[in-house]
């Protein structure tokens, strides 16, 4: 049954140049209507030129023609701004559709030693003038010390109890000097 649905190759080459003659065919007659359609199109909107005689009829003419180059170049505009939407909206789609199918890869990043200054800078650009010196805001606080902690604080430091007690009221230097 498989043998019986392939075609031959020869019967494939023949299909196949067929619709190339068919498709050559239609592209000539496309071509010979937008040929046409620009004809008709060249007929209806530019007038045969005819140069006027006089400088008046010359500068009129000359007006006529800026202001019509003013209204297909605000046209021209319009029809561009368009388009930048339409292409920003294909963007947009196309993003969502990755993001929808969730076969997204984030790229690997790259290490870059940079200071959180340069960073912001970078960020910002170079007109603002960035600095991150936190300690710079910070309150100033004055602290309170307490006489309890002062206290423990000198009793802390074991040298000093040891040579207020080693005194002994004199006893020790009278001990030393005999011996």
């Amino acid at each position: 049954m498989a043998d019986n649905k392939r075609m031959s190759m020869s019967r494939k080459h023949s299909l196949k140049s067929l619709m190339l003659v068919v498709a050559k065919n239609w592209l000539e007659v496309e071509e010979k209507e937008k040929a046409e359609e620009r004809e008709n199109y060249m007929e209806e909107h530019c007038p045969p030129l005819s140069l006027p005689s006089s400088k008046e009829e010359l500068e009129a003419l000359c007006k006529e023609l800026h202001e019509k180059i003013d209204i297909i170049d605000e046209e021209r505009y319009n029809l561009h701004y368009k388009a930048n939407l339409v292409v920003e909206e294909v963007k947009d789609m196309n993003i969502k559709i990755v993001d929808l199918k969730g076969k997204f890869k984030k790229p690997p990043l790259k290490k870059v030693r940079m200071s959180a200054d340069a960073m912001l800078q970078a960020l910002l650009g170079s007109k603002h003038n960035v600095n991150l010196d936190l300690r710079a805001n910070l309150k100033q606080v004055k602290k309170e010390v307490k006489e309890e902690d002062k206290e423990l604080r000198d009793v802390g430091d074991w040298r000093k109890s040891i040579e207020d007690k080693a005194g002994m009221g004199g006893r020790k230097k009278m001990f030393e000097s005999e011996a």
